[in-house]
C-alpha cells in the first residue's frame, strides 16, 4: 500500500487463494454517498472480481453499504463500477486475462490525498498443495522468528 494511505476495506482471501503478481492502483467512479460510506469503512471486496472487457475495466461484487444520512432510493450496493486506469494498464490486464488461468483480483479500496483508489492484481489460482506450501512457509517464519526473539 502507498505511504499516506489510509485503508478501507482489504481481501485476506487473495493473498492465500492467488499467487499475484505486481500490483496496480486504479481509480474508482463513485457517487457521493459512496464514499462517504466507504469514509465509514462499510464495504467488503469478498465475493467481489475485475471484470476487464473492451469498453473498459469494472469491479463487480463490492458491497458498498448505503450511507445512513443519503436518499438511498434506486441505489444498488452492488453495481458494476467502472475503474480508471491507462491504456497501457488496461492492455496488461487484457493480455493477462487472455492467458489460461489467470484474473484480475481486487486486493484493498483505500483512500489516498482524499481519493478512493483500489488495488488490483493479476493472479493465478493456487492450487491445494500450493495452498499447503504457504502455510508451511508461514509456521516456519513464525518458529524461527520465536527462535531469534528467544535467544
Amino acid at each position: 500500500m502507498p505511504e499516506g494511505a489510509k485503508t478501507v476495506v482489504s481481501n485476506r482471501r487473495a493473498r492465500y487463494e492467488y499467487a499475484l503478481e505486481a500490483p496496480i492502483e486504479a481509480g474508482m467512479v463513485l457517487e457521493g454517498s459512496e464514499v462517504k460510506s466507504l469514509r465509514a469503512g462499510q464495504a467488503t471486496l469478498a465475493e467481489s472480481f475485475v471484470d476487464v472487457r473492451p469498453e473498459g475495466v469494472d469491479l463487480v461484487g463490492c458491497h458498498i453499504t448505503p450511507y445512513d444520512m443519503a436518499r438511498n432510493e434506486g441505489y444498488v450496493p452492488t453495481r458494476r463500477r467502472r475503474l480508471l486506469l491507462n491504456k497501457n494498464e488496461i492492455a496488461k490486464l487484457r493480455k493477462g486475462v487472455e492467458q489460461k488461468g489467470y484474473t484480475v483480483v481486487p486486493l484493498q479500496i483505500y483512500f489516498k490525498n482524499g481519493r478512493a483508489k483500489l488495488q488490483i492484481a493479476l493472479g493465478k489460482g493456487k492450487k491445494l498443495h500450493d495452498k499447503r506450501n504457504s502455510i508451511a512457509e508461514r509456521e516456519s517464519q513464525r518458529r524461527i522468528d520465536r527462535e531469534m526473539r528467544d535467544r
